[in-house]
């Protein structure tokens, strides 16, 4: 039988090979749609949001649509390997600085914000709030750290998986929100 960490790697290639083939402009204007959309997310204050990755559902469009309805909005930012993340304030104009994997970040001078609505990027989830990443941990060590935030992950629809392999320390979203969809999962 198979390990749990061979299982995650089959299904992160075959999801990014997936991912490859789906990323597409249009699909981010309709993500912005269909979360603006969701009254539950307006009465969250300090949002963490993310600069999408190669391949990533491009959620920067949404970022001031947040702020103008008076929602903070924060970037990750990775200190060290194996650490939480911290999220800074962020501005539309505000210049970002290259960090570790190839993320741009707030710079060290802008403000620590603990966010209360979190948004993470993601290559696999199940309708149970599994969550498949890039296999750093760094969002998974955060959320721990964070028992009361809430959690949504962002991904294509085509994205979807059955069964999402996780363990012990995998944390679960409590909704996800593609281009077309928002799912409130059991988490």
């Amino acid at each position: 039988m198979d390990s749990l960490k061979e299982e995650k790697n089959r299904l992160r290639l075959r999801m990014l090979s997936l991912r490859k083939g789906i990323n597409k402009p249009e699909l981010s204007s309709l993500l912005q749609q269909t979360f603006l959309g969701e009254d539950h997310f307006k009465s969250y204050q300090r949002v963490a949001t993310y600069w999408p990755l190669s391949g990533e559902l491009d959620i920067r469009a949404l970022l001031p649509s947040l702020q103008a309805r008076g929602q903070v909005c924060a970037l990750p930012v990775v200190l060290n390997k194996n650490t939480p993340l911290i999220f800074r304030k962020w501005l539309p104009g505000d210049v970002l600085v290259a960090g570790p994997h190839g993320t741009l970040h707030p710079r060290e001078d802008a403000p620590l914000v603990i966010p209360d609505l979190v948004l993470v990027p993601l290559l696999a989830f199940d309708l149970q709030g599994g969550r498949l990443g890039f296999g750093g941990g760094y969002y998974d060590r955060t959320l721990a750290n964070l028992p009361t935030v809430t959690t949504v992950g962002i991904a294509y629809d085509e994205q979807a998986v059955d069964d999402v392999p996780m363990d012990r320390l995998d944390q679960r979203m409590n909704w996800i929100v593609t281009p077309t969809r928002v799912i409130h999962t059991q988490a």
